[in-house]
């Protein structure tokens, strides 16, 4: 069997892109966060350096694409054009999309795999943006009525129509649009401008105080993480 992607055929394929567009750790946190989550993935990176290619052929046994932060969009997009039909092929015939910060610029149109009823911009550079640099920062999000800290590096926000199927699960607190959910032909696609999938060591790394939480209010953002997943597999 050539890639492994048929050895479990009642679980899910979660494919997790590792490659030059993303950075290391992006990708094991995404793949880690699914593993968590309670849809029993079968998950495999794929990428031009992995076992198992980035392809239309590949796309087409899997249910879920992930694409972890990166480096810039430009770049990012520059190694991925050449799949970006095959990826918007895959969410239009059904599958499911993952965004997480470069990931969810990807998603965009400009330039992007065009995937959203709109396009994305930098949150940085909003009206009232709580966070105004490029560097790794704590940023604050209201995600389904409640506040939650986040990490956040130059993430997007989301300039998109939300009268077209797209269900919004948290703002910034300038009301700008911080992860959302959306169609795409028979497909979903979930994108996300901070990552909710970051794990203590990365604040600690940053340097950045790690956002304690409560009984009623969890520190890390895993279980935002995986409210973003459950609402990308929905039917």
């Amino acid at each position: 069997m050539k890639y492994a992607l048929q050895s479990r055929l009642s679980r899910p394929v979660a494919l997790v892109y590792r490659g030059p567009a993303s950075l290391p750790g992006c990708p094991e946190a995404v793949a880690d966060m699914l593993a968590a989550s309670h849809w029993d993935f079968d998950i495999h990176f794929t990428g031009p350096r992995e076992r198992v290619p980035l392809s239309q052929a590949t796309l087409a046994r899997a249910t879920l694409y992930a694409q972890p932060g990166g480096d810039t969009l430009d770049a990012a997009y520059r190694h991925l054009r050449d799949q970006r039909e095959a990826i918007r092929g895959f969410v239009g015939a059904g599958g499911r999309y993952l965004g997480f910060c470069l990931g969810g610029y990807l998603a965009g149109a400009t330039p992007g795999f065009a995937l959203l009823p709109g396009d994305t911009d930098r949150y940085i550079d909003t009206r009232r943006a709580t966070v105004r640099t490029e560097d790794n920062a704590v940023v604050e999000v209201v995600w389904r009525g409640r506040p939650r800290r986040l990490f956040f590096q130059d993430g997007p926000h989301f300039e998109i129509e939300t009268d077209r199927g797209t269900t919004v699960l948290a703002t910034y607190p300038n009301d700008a649009i911080a992860a959302a959910v959306t169609g795409f032909g028979a497909g979903r696609v979930g994108v996300v401008g901070p990552h909710p999938e970051a794990t203590p060591d990365w604040f600690a790394d940053a340097g950045l105080p790690f956002p304690h939480g409560n009984d009623r209010l969890p520190a890390c953002g895993r279980d935002l993480a995986h409210d973003l997943v459950n609402a990308v597999m929905a039917r």
